[in-house]
């Protein structure tokens, strides 16, 4: 079994985010979830904001690991020894640009494989932009986040 990055800005991390890793789990030896530092966004989090709430909600599985990033993922998935790139698919809305990010990425790097996962029908509409526009009009967002990601919501909200 290899080693999988699961890329992505996590800004926050969301009920189907979980679920995704945690599928991931069941088929690769150790997940790396790669928190994009982008400067297109402006993250409501910090990148240790948000590397702490992944340590935070999966701090008793040894086989995830949360870091920090910038630049290629191609680059990166060189850097961590990986050849196998998790991508979550909620709708069929999302096949379009992950198909094409796949195909540029083995373009640039022929090893480099991607997964596609789906979550569970509960969170196929749950998306981080969402639960940060809910969670600043004051409301509630339980669930569809952690209740750590939550109690950060509610203090970045205040």
């Amino acid at each position: 079994m290899a080693k999988a990055i699961y890329p992505g800005t996590f800004d926050p991390l969301t009920l189907g985010h979980i679920d995704i890793v945690e599928r991931a789990l069941n088929l690769f030896e150790e997940v790396t979830i790669a928190i994009a530092v982008s400067e297109k966004k402006v993250p409501l989090f910090s990148l240790e904001e948000r590397i702490d709430q992944i340590n935070n909600i999966f701090g008793n599985e040894k086989r995830i690991n949360a870091i920090g990033f910038s630049g290629l993922i191609v680059d990166l998935a060189k850097e961590q020894d990986s050849n196998v790139l998790i991508r979550g698919l909620r709708a069929v809305s999302d096949f379009e640009y992950e198909f094409q990010m796949a195909s540029m990425n083995r373009a640039m790097s022929p090893e480099l494989d991607s997964i596609f996962l789906t979550p569970k029908a509960q969170y196929s509409f749950l998306s981080s932009s969402l639960v940060r526009e809910i969670a600043s009009m004051g409301g509630d967002v339980s669930s569809f986040v952690d209740p750590i990601v939550e109690k950060d919501l509610k203090e970045k909200f205040k």
